[in-house]
């Protein structure tokens, strides 16, 4: 057997090795030649009982990385490796554990600007609400609810990591309980699709902040992350990309526990997640990130995704070639804009889109323009014909596409929960198959989770008219856990 690690210089700050095992014989090398990319290379490459060990230097004080593979240089993505630590490292080595059938291995370094995760940029009071205020909006937005306490209304600016690990900031909103007399719970909202910038909780009276303002009103303090590309965060939103997803939410509870540590509000160990459809995604990323790399930082009590997408490489996958009219047909080329923004999944925008949406797709999600809008663009039915000839026959031809790889790296479902989680969905939500939480449902079991159920909480109403149910059926359900 041979082990074979070569170094490719790539742009600033990123270098790339190969690693591949031919059966020959058992002779291990490594190479050490420093090959440069701007204060970036690699010093060593070895072959290790179950893996390969890589390290590297770097001239450029104080960088964090990412480390990412693929296992061809072709017709393939670069995917962000798993690990038990963190991401991204501070650390200048990486032990990756491969398959005894591992033929072909690329990977690759990447230098970034290392972020202070959650450390508030900026806070602003919006708004403050007394509980007979608070009484009226929700009677007006029939919300059969009773608020116990006044609210007070944040905007926050928080310092994050885009995609790849690096920098950035993103805003959220933070809702506060008033003169509550003890500690209170943390809770997480997860927004559900919009195409609007500012269409956001972080924005006076925008996006979802309705649902922050229920559960402040009734003891918890709520942070709603906006994510990233929308609100005060720069770049396109990575629309149903899990990983930024739970990295920023993750972040956004950090900023609000520094206000709350630094503005004397009292905040007991309890964490509440939710959110409903993109947020039922986020959700249970968030659930899983937290669980697997935080749990010095954060205890889950009880979480609580609602119609969410989580098998984007099966249910959602199949849905997106199927023939059906779909309510809302925009959330597609929503996913394929965002993975190629994410992933490079092409070269250009013709390689994603046939003609003529190669041009009007990427002009529409501008930010700008509501989603009912987009939908009149698009094809009412077989949405598969906004996709490229070319996407289409790799999608069809070959098991390991890229758009294929994307999805995968975004499932939600392939983990085991410990902490308490009720899926809420109705069976005849027709934007998010229902599906979705079936096989999610069935592949926590399968894992030996325990604590996980499923319910429909209106099995006729469809994905708007089911909000409001499966809302408060997870409130009700959080309050009983309340402390």
């Amino acid at each position: 057997m041979k082990t074979q690690c070569r170094i490719l210089v790539q742009p600033p700050s990123v270098l790339t090795i190969r690693y591949s095992r031919l059966i020959v014989a058992c002779l291990y090398f490594a190479a050490l030649t420093a090959i440069q990319a701007q204060g970036l290379w690699f010093t060593a490459c070895n072959r290790t009982t179950n893996g390969v060990l890589m390290k590297w230097s770097n001239s450029v004080p104080g960088q964090s990385y990412t480390v990412q593979s693929r296992d061809r240089i072709n017709n393939s993505i670069w995917l962000t490796l798993d690990a038990p630590q963190p991401w991204p490292t501070t650390q200048t080595q990486w032990n990756d554990s491969i398959s005894t059938n591992q033929s072909v291995r690329f990977y690759r370094v990447v230098g970034l600007p290392p972020a202070t995760r959650g450390k508030l940029l900026s806070t602003s009071l919006l708004q403050f609400y007394t509980a007979s205020t608070l009484n009226t909006i929700f009677s007006a937005n029939e919300f059969p609810v009773t608020a116990q306490f006044g609210v007070n209304y944040y905007k926050v600016v928080y310092e994050t990591i885009d995609p790849l690990g690096g920098k950035t900031k993103a805003s959220g909103a933070m809702f506060l309980p008033l003169n509550v007399g003890k500690a209170v719970p943390l809770l997480s909202y997860q927004h559900g699709t919009t195409t609007l910038t500012n269409d956001v909780a972080s924005v006076l009276n925008g996006g979802e902040y309705l649902a922050g303002l229920v559960f402040a009103s009734a003891g918890y303090a709520v942070a709603l992350p906006d994510y990233l590309g929308l609100g005060d965060s720069p770049g396109f939103h990575p629309y149903v990309h899990a990983r930024s997803e739970a990295t920023a939410s993750v972040d956004m509870l950090r900023a609000t526990r520094q206000f709350c540590a630094s503005n004397g509000v009292a905040l007991n160990s309890q964490i509440f997640l939710i959110g409903y459809s993109q947020g039922g995604h986020a959700t249970m990323a968030l659930h899983r990130e937290i669980e697997k790399y935080h749990t010095n930082e954060f205890t889950v009590t009880a979480s609580a995704p609602m119609a969410g997408p989580y098998d984007m490489s099966g249910v959602e996958f199949n849905d997106m070639l199927a023939p059906r009219c779909p309510p809302n047909p925009y959330y597609y080329p929503y996913v394929l804009i965002a993975y190629q923004s994410v992933y490079a999944l092409s070269p250009d925008w013709s390689g994603v889109f046939s003609t003529p949406y190669n041009s009007t797709m990427p002009a529409l999600f501008n930010g700008n323009i509501d989603g009912s809008i987009i939908n009149t663009y698009l094809p009412a039915c077989n949405i598969s014909n906004i996709m490229s000839v070319a996407l289409l026959a790799s999608l069809q031809n070959d098991p390991s596409a890229p758009l294929l790889q994307a999805l995968r790296d975004n499932d939600v479902d392939q983990w085991k929960p410990m902490a308490p989680m009720r899926m809420y969905h109705c069976a005849a939500d027709a934007d998010v198959p229902y599906a979705n939480s079936q096989v999610a449902y069935s592949n926590f079991l399968a894992r030996g989770a325990s604590q996980v159920q499923l319910n429909d909480p209106a099995p006729d109403a469809d994905h708007n008219g089911c909000f409001l149910p499966s809302f408060l059926a997870a409130k009700t359900w959080f309050d009983t856990l309340k402390q």
